[in-house]
């Protein structure tokens, strides 16, 4: 991939390769994503993965706009985080398509950021969900129906449940005897979707991130400020309860979503506190009743639901997110399913900090 990146993609950005340093960036389950480093400048440079996204432009397109209302925010003081926004190919263009040889984007790299994998204090939870309530706050103006839907019905649990079914019953890869006990367990979950269909009606459309894991929060490795919300691949129009549910998947565990060790998943309850403080704390005045209702909701939904797309991918032989090991999505899958219930089994006291 490197030497193609060399030949193919970086004359587009005006990079010369022999000068070019490439390294690989994050850990990111779909797309391929690297750090361009030469003299004059750097850049991240991403490999949009088409399987997932069907329409790429639409999400490079997406990105841009929002990267856009965001620096029009800032211009004005009303957005204090920096924004990571597209570099354009030397054509003038988002992106380069080389058909089979990938879809290409550049963007700005912020220097002395850091992301990190697990929450490991209250501080570091109530920052990052600060920063992404501070981010839906200022999108909070955005037609939201100026985005494009760059996966239909992302977040649709009955969809996603139908979909487990699907993959259970056809059994192509012979694996449902190794996780017949999950499948039937998030099957099982069916009330959620009650739930789901009394209130979603009631919630308004807004620019939802999607993604809101705490590495997508970078800090300045200075002095551990919150600096930037990246990855804007799956930025959509939706519903807030999502965004705060993936915080709550993402940020409350003190292990990792493969982690094996399912005795010490669980929700820290400090945590939950933290994101609740910290996200409401930007978005209380924004967000309707009925929204700050859906929250409680959106965390279950988001647990359960991440659980069941990495149950489905493995039934299905793993098409979908990046593997490193043997059973990892099944691995993943049982993790998820122990925080969702472990959510489940506190419920009186998490809700006592809404």
């Amino acid at each position: 991939m490197i030497k193609l990146i060399r030949q193919s993609v970086l004359p587009h950005f005006g990079i010369e390769a022999a000068e070019a340093k490439i390294s690989a960036l994050g850990n990111g389950h779909i797309n391929d994503t690297l750090l361009v480093r030469w003299p004059a400048g750097e850049l991240v440079l991403q490999r949009i993965n088409t399987e997932v996204f069907k329409t790429p432009n639409a999400l490079v397109s997406n990105a841009d706009k929002i990267s856009h209302h965001l620096c029009a925010k800032s211009l004005q003081q009303q957005y204090g985080l920096k924004v990571v926004s597209p570099c354009l190919t030397r054509e003038g263009e988002l992106a380069i398509d080389l058909g089979e040889q990938g879809f290409w984007r550049a963007i700005s790299y912020l220097p002395h950021s850091l992301s990190i994998e697990v929450v490991k204090s209250e501080q570091e939870a109530e920052m990052a969900a600060k920063a992404f309530g501070h981010f839906a706050s200022a999108l909070s103006d955005f037609d939201a129906t100026q985005l494009e839907d760059v996966i239909p019905q992302f977040h649709h649990l009955p969809g996603r449940m139908a979909l487990l079914q699907q993959a259970a019953e056809l059994d192509s890869q012979h694996r449902l005897d190794l996780c017949r006990h999950w499948v039937d367990y998030a099957l099982s979950q069916q009330a959620l979707l009650d739930e789901l269909a009394e209130i979603s009606p009631k919630l308004p459309l807004r620019i939802c991130h999607n993604d809101t894991k705490i590495n997508n929060m970078l800090f300045d490795k200075r002095d551990m400020s919150s600096m930037a919300i990246i990855d804007l691949d799956t930025c959509m129009k939706g519903h807030l309860m999502y965004d705060f549910g993936d915080m709550v998947r993402t940020f409350c565990s003190p292990e990792e979503e493969d982690s094996t060790a399912l005795d010490k998943v669980e929700v820290r309850q400090d945590i939950f506190a933290a994101i609740c403080r910290g996200y409401l704390s930007e978005l209380g005045d924004v967000l309707t009743e009925d929204e700050k209702r859906s929250l409680w909701l959106g965390a279950r939904v988001i647990c359960l639901m991440i659980g069941v797309r990495f149950l489905t991918d493995y039934l299905n032989g793993d098409v979908y997110f990046h593997i490193h090991r043997e059973g990892h999505n099944l691995d993943r899958a049982a993790n998820q399913f122990t925080l969702y219930q472990s959510l489940l089994d506190q419920e009186t006291v998490l809700k006592a900090h809404f």
